[in-house]
């Protein structure tokens, strides 16, 4: 199997790398992304987008498309444009659970199948002096709510439910459940 991550991302790249899978990389080029909705139909949706792109010029190959955003509730907290973004998403996160969901889309032999995976978060409280430090990292740029919990971002949660993976950007056991081969010899 052949498989082509969809993604940008150096995370789902080293969650990749950590399992031993060997895979290629090609960025969607063109791809519009929905900002806004229901936050599972959002993920779902971009993920779908991102593999069919693709898909559509590497059929001979299994491509992986996945889409990580925080929700609370119907609100979904996507990347922040900018310092101020990041701080206003931080300030609204803090002290309170949110979700983080994940869009997961494998094409393969022309047939796509999706599935949603969801981790709760809870947040520490946060005051000015924690947010000044994370922001001054800049880990929060291209960061779903504006925070790594594999870096930095950890200082900011209290505690997590479900799937690490998932918060970092690649839900394994869902992948693993859409692409039951992947780990074979």
């Amino acid at each position: 199997m052949i498989l082509v991550l969809a993604s940008r991302s150096p995370q789902r790249r080293a969650i990749l790398s950590q399992l031993g899978v060997e895979f290629e990389v090609v960025v969607p080029a063109g791809v519009e992304e929905l900002t806004s909705g229901p936050p599972h139909e959002v993920v779902a949706e971009n993920a779908y987008r991102k593999a069919a792109a693709v898909a559509a010029d590497r059929p001979e190959a299994t491509v992986l498309g996945v889409d990580t955003e925080v929700a609370i509730g119907a609100r979904v907290y996507g990347k922040p444009a900018s310092v101020q973004d990041a701080r206003a998403m931080l300030v609204e996160l803090a002290g309170r659970r949110h979700t983080v969901l994940s869009g997961v889309c494998v094409f393969s032999e022309g047939r796509a199948r999706t599935a949603i995976a969801s981790t709760a978060v809870d947040f520490r409280p946060l005051d000015d002096a924690l947010l000044d430090w994370y922001l001054s990292s800049e880990e929060w740029r291209e960061r779903a709510g504006g925070y790594a919990v594999q870096g930095r971002g950890a200082a900011l949660v209290a505690r997590i439910e479900g799937d690490y993976f998932n918060v970092v950007g690649l839900p394994v056991p869902t992948l693993l459940e859409l692409l039951p081969s992947l780990l074979a010899d």
